[in-house]
């Protein structure tokens, strides 16, 4: 069973732990990772979630996605989540998510990060993913409103696909 930490609604540790599936106590919040890989054509790599997935079933989503597992950091759970997801190793030790969102039940970290991977080189299928692709914003959109990718809003798409040079509110590219 599947253990994660609870936080407040400031984002603090309660150390208290609640497993996946239990019913959300009041002021209780949880931590999420998405990972949005991107290559240098500005595409992002995208995956199409198995058949037996319990949410979501053969739909397509961003790179990866889930929730941290009780004693993880944010970026320990989205370097777990990439590993198991796709087979690919990152290391986040000294980054920051490049966003947050705040949702009902907790809080859901945003990385953006360019890299020259192939997917010819990832063990892809795995348990959780059926098979990969890049795709362009407008791809991803296109997908959303044929019902085959998983309904996020449509301006947070092309939000990720903005910010994946910047930190922050501000258009100004990292390192400069």
């Amino acid at each position: 069973m599947e253990k994660w930490d609870i936080y407040d609604k400031d984002r603090n540790l309660t150390y208290k732990q609640m497993n996946r599936g239990d019913i959300f106590e009041q002021g209780a919040y949880h931590l999420v990772i998405h990972v949005c890989l991107f290559n240098q054509l500005g595409d992002m790599l995208i995956q199409q979630r198995q058949p037996d997935k319990e949410d979501w079933k053969n739909m397509w989503d961003i790179t990866v996605g889930g929730s941290a597992i009780a004693g993880e950091t944010s970026q320990q759970a989205a370097e777990r989540e990439v590993k198991e997801e796709i087979g690919y190793t990152l290391n986040l030790r000294n980054r920051r998510p490049s966003l947050t969102i705040n949702f009902e039940n907790g809080f859901d970290d945003y990385y953006l990060l360019e890299t020259d991977l192939s997917i010819s080189n990832l063990p892809v299928p795995t348990e959780e993913v059926k098979q990969v692709k890049w795709a362009s914003s407008d791809d991803i959109i296109n997908m959303i409103s044929e019902g085959l990718f998983i309904p996020y809003h449509a301006p947070l798409i092309a939000l990720l696909f903005d910010m994946r040079y910047n930190m922050g509110a501000h258009n100004q590219r990292i390192g400069q």
